[in-house]
């Protein structure tokens, strides 16, 4: 019989907090998925491989669960990922021209007409937001990783080795090589430090980066639970499921489908409250926690290549074309200074901007543009006067005609009651 834990980590122990002291460095892995970072960086991987019935493990709770995914020490694996994503956003294609460059610029095209690089890996990652992928993935430890994203026709990959980081574009016959301290792993403070930021370090693709996005403290607003098991990818795994206890979110639930030898994240599911099918869906199809051949690393760019260093991208200023605010330490770095409404689930960041709202900037816009904005946003009204909200299945932005801007994964409703209370 599958394990079904049904215990909430929260309020429900009696101890401080919720949680047994013993389990507060795992438990800390608990929380909703930060809205910036799903605004980044949101990704969707199609389900794995079928399941050939659920496999019979021992039973685990959700907070020995937790604990062996912090526990993990998972540094060597290779396989691939499949990606689809739905988030309810409507086609750019019918944009055309140049009012598709300004929406959704393509590495390839952006870069060569702006003087850039094809391969520069922030444009090419951000590709994965939409549409379906398959990635192929290696790493072995915090010096060497590979990601591929494979096309029908071409490659690209983006390869980091010691303090060297290629990325190549088999389309274009194009390469981007930056350097990096040794050590510089993903998301690592010192690779953060270094001279060059080689690669994106907010623009998770895996199941693991997923997972440790969802999972980073534990807090009242937050169910945890075990539902049962599942077969990913040819290994047996624990089914994780976290669930915000607030109404308003846009998030139902998230599964994260865990390893049961290695604590490893093989798979990660997040539902809209909407419903419907997965907004994000990330699974492994191929797995294997073997060493990888250490030639996995090696990059030469082929004869002819063109060959673009990190410097020299940034002087062109490509290098910051597709970034995101990730935090609000970002927003402050644009000169805007950020006020967080409310906790959880449905935390609302209120931005003013100190200009004018969509209804006045959208007359200056070209027809195409003005259409655009109008097929993404719903006019609203009320206490605070009037705006739009603009809307995907995660997350949604209410921007009021006087400038200010109240963006989460919350609910239309939610938002419209935010900007009402803060007049």
């Amino acid at each position: 019989m599958a394990p079904n834990d049904s215990a909430q980590i929260t309020g429900e122990t009696g101890e401080t907090g919720g949680v047994p002291a013993g389990r507060r460095r795992a438990a800390r892995y608990v929380v909703p998925v930060a809205v910036a970072g799903i605004t980044a960086a949101t990704i969707g991987l199609v389900p794995a491989l079928a399941s050939t019935g659920d496999p019979d493990l021992p039973k685990i709770s959700a907070a020995e669960l937790i604990e062996k995914i912090a526990a993990s020490d998972t540094e060597q694996l290779s396989g691939t990922v499949k990606i689809t994503t739905d988030l309810g956003i409507p086609s750019l294609g019918g944009l055309g021209g140049s009012a598709a460059g300004t929406f959704a610029p393509k590495g390839g095209a952006a870069g060569a007409e702006g003087g850039g690089s094809a391969a520069e890996p922030t444009g090419r990652l951000m590709e994965l937001a939409s549409g379906e992928h398959t990635l192929r993935v290696a790493a072995d430890g915090p010096d060497k990783q590979r990601l591929s994203i494979l096309d029908s026709a071409a490659e690209y990959s983006l390869i980091h080795n010691g303090d060297e980081v290629w990325a190549y574009d088999s389309a274009s016959n194009e390469a981007y090589h930056a350097t990096a301290p040794a050590g510089a792993a993903k998301g690592s403070e010192k690779g953060a430090k270094g001279k060059d930021q080689a690669a994106p370090k907010d623009l998770p693709a895996t199941p693991q980066d997923f997972a440790q996005e969802a999972l980073k403290a534990a807090g009242d607003t937050t169910s945890v639970t075990v539902d049962g098991t599942a077969r990913i990818a040819g290994r047996d795994a624990y089914q994780l499921v976290i669930k915000p206890k607030q109404t308003g979110s846009t998030i139902g639930s998230i599964k994260v489908a865990v390893d049961s030898r290695t604590g490893t994240p093989l798979k990660f599911t997040l539902l809209p409250s909407s419903g419907g099918k997965a907004a994000i869906d990330v699974g492994f199809t191929k797995v294997d926690f073997s060493k990888p051949a250490a030639s996995t690393f090696d990059f030469t760019p082929p004869k002819g290549a063109k060959v673009t260093e990190a410097d020299e991208s940034k002087a062109a200023g490509k290098d910051q074309a597709h970034k995101a605010p990730k935090d609000a330490k970002d927003l402050k770095g644009l000169g805007t200074e950020p006020n967080v409404i409310g906790e959880g689930w449905t935390t609302i960041v209120r931005l003013d901007t100190g200009g004018v709202g969509p209804a006045t900037a959208s007359k200056d816009m070209p027809a195409q543009g003005r259409e655009f904005m109008d097929a993404l946003g719903d006019k609203v009204d009320g206490k605070f006067g009037s705006g739009t909200v603009f809307k995907t299945r995660l997350v949604n932005a209410l921007m009021t005609d006087d400038g200010k801007v109240y963006v989460g994964a919350v609910t239309k409703d939610a938002l419209v009651k935010a900007a009402n209370a803060a007049k």
